[in-house]
């Protein structure tokens, strides 16, 4: 797969000032026109960045938006795109200042302002929906326009609050062309990434076209992309395998990666470590069958995550046992260290403490058609109904409704795969365990919160090291999530097709502009 795989620096340099030079996106001489195909099941929930939070509608909002600032391929840090520079103004780390760049326009030819900027902070802010991605600007409490000159307030000391603007919460959107109260109906998108949506049809396709006015940090040239989706990795593998598709990436079927071979010259293949993930979330909320502390430790005695990565997964994910994954600040084997391996007896002892009836049912839920769900699920089933301890009855649902039944905080149990919003710990602290976070499992604890608090805080963030080892071990402890496993990225492209290595690395932003011909 890539030869040269992504790692993600273990210290984040206090951003002090950032600055860079804008360029022009144009298609290049050779073969300007002709369209690069790309498949994946990840398809966009929503055209608009205040009401989606999902893989396929941020991977579509890093191309056709713009935010302030942006992530690099492998990057640790956040560089300038909309901005001509970013900085916070003084050591407190509560005030955020940047300067737009010049000329940048929207599709209507219309410039781009400070006032758009506050504009789409505040709407993602006061829309505030139920699966969008409000909860990444927690500490936000003002955003102040003057000029060319953008001021974000904050509630407390967040060293992290750059890689938030670099998200898709940050993008920025035509305050002329959407209600600030309201999602924006249609199939219309008002950006200035580094292309324009030509046409779209919901669950199907995206058609790109280079933006010929995108001033910003990406490099090189655009070429036009179709953008299919596909309801099953089973109908992915078939379109790749027809060659009705240019580019394959997320999800091909498990047993289609374990069988890649980089030395086919039919293609190319690129692999990267990512800091990817996927946990099994448990409703804690009182009357719900997992409510009880110690019913929620007896799951985890029984996970049998190396299985799970050798025998479903062919050895293409990597058994996880913290909330934070490998290659981050602060990584720990919590759950190895406190539930090391299945173990029927530990699990019946903590139930018949907890004095509940045997076996214990629930309702185990996962989206139908995403990666290798069904069958992950099934698996898991298995291995926690060992011993009759557990009956666990399996549902599935379509990607939508599965969003909307988690954000209502109706399931039992529910696995849900996250990719990185940035490559900090503090991404998988705030946004899945912290009170208020976008997984809604009822979970909430001051000592959490404070944790997740005081880590914001440091601008070195090695320093944090110690916070988030605490924030694992009372993760561990408490049970509201148990990891599973820690994927790795894959992109295959045809022979002709160069730049595969560049479009992921495991951050959710979806590089379709480094994709060319060969």
């Amino acid at each position: 797969m890539r030869t040269a795989r992504i790692r993600i620096l273990a210290c984040l340099l206090a951003l002090t000032g950032v600055a860079a030079t804008g360029w022009l996106l144009l298609p290049s001489d050779e073969q300007p026109g002709k369209v690069i195909k790309v498949g994946t099941t990840d398809a966009a929930t929503s055209l608009d960045p205040a009401g989606g939070y999902d893989a396929g509608s941020l991977a579509l909002y890093s191309n056709v938006f713009q935010t302030l600032l942006t992530l690099e391929t492998g990057g640790a840090e956040p560089v300038p795109d909309a901005a001509k520079s970013c900085a916070f103004v003084a050591a407190d780390l509560r005030t955020y200042r940047c300067e737009l760049r010049d000329g940048i326009t929207f599709p209507s030819g219309r410039p781009m302002t400070a006032e758009d900027v506050k504009f789409s902070f505040e709407r993602v802010k006061k829309i505030n929906s139920d699966v969008g991605p409000s909860a990444l600007l927690d500490t936000l409490t003002s955003v102040e326009a003057e000029g060319r000159i953008v001021t974000f307030n904050l509630s407390a000391p967040d060293t992290t609050f750059p890689f938030k603007v670099a998200t898709g919460a940050g993008s920025i959107v035509d305050s002329t062309k959407y209600p600030d109260d309201a999602l924006r109906a249609g199939n219309e998108v008002d950006g200035t990434g580094p292309y324009t949506l030509s046409s779209y049809v919901k669950g199907e396709k995206v058609v790109l076209s280079p933006n010929a006015h995108y001033k910003g940090a990406a490099k090189g040239s655009g070429r036009p992309v179709e953008l299919r989706y596909y309801s099953t990795p089973g109908a992915l593998d078939s379109a790749w395998k027809s060659r009705k598709i240019d580019v394959a990436t997320r999800q091909l079927p498990p047993k289609t990666l374990a069988d890649l071979d980089p030395s086919d010259p039919g293609q190319h293949v690129s692999e990267t470590t990512s800091s990817e993930i996927r946990n099994l979330y448990l409703n804690v909320r009182e009357g719900k069958p997992l409510h009880d502390l110690r019913v929620r430790q007896a799951l985890a005695w029984l996970i049998d995550r190396p299985r799970l990565a050798a025998t479903l997964y062919g050895g293409t994910v990597d058994p996880l046992y913290s909330l934070i994954p490998a290659g981050l600040i602060g990584h720990t084997t919590s759950f190895f260290d406190r539930y090391s391996s299945p173990d029927i007896g530990k699990a019946r002892q903590l139930l018949t403490e907890a004095g509940v009836t045997l076996p214990v049912h629930f309702t185990y839920s996962y989206a139908e058609g995403r990666g290798a769900a069904a069958e992950e699920a099934a698996e898991i089933k298995r291995q926690l109904e060992t011993g009759g301890l557990f009956r666990v009855k399996l549902k599935g649902h379509h990607w939508t409704e599965f969003q909307k039944r988690w954000a209502g905080g109706t399931l039992d149990a529910y696995a849900v795969g996250w990719v990185a919003d940035y490559p900090d710990p503090d991404t998988f602290g705030s946004q899945l365990v912290g009170t208020g976070g976008t997984m809604n499992t009822g979970y909430s604890s001051r000592t959490v919160d404070r944790t997740i608090a005081v880590s914001q805080g440091y601008a070195d963030r090695a320093k944090a090291d110690g916070t988030l080892t605490k924030l694992q071990e009372t993760i561990a402890h408490d049970v509201p999530v148990i990891p599973l496993w820690q994927a790795k990225e894959y992109v295959v492209t045809s022979e002709d097709v160069g730049g595969g290595q560049y479009l992921l690395d495991g951050t959710g932003a979806f590089r379709l502009w480094r994709l060319t011909w060969l």
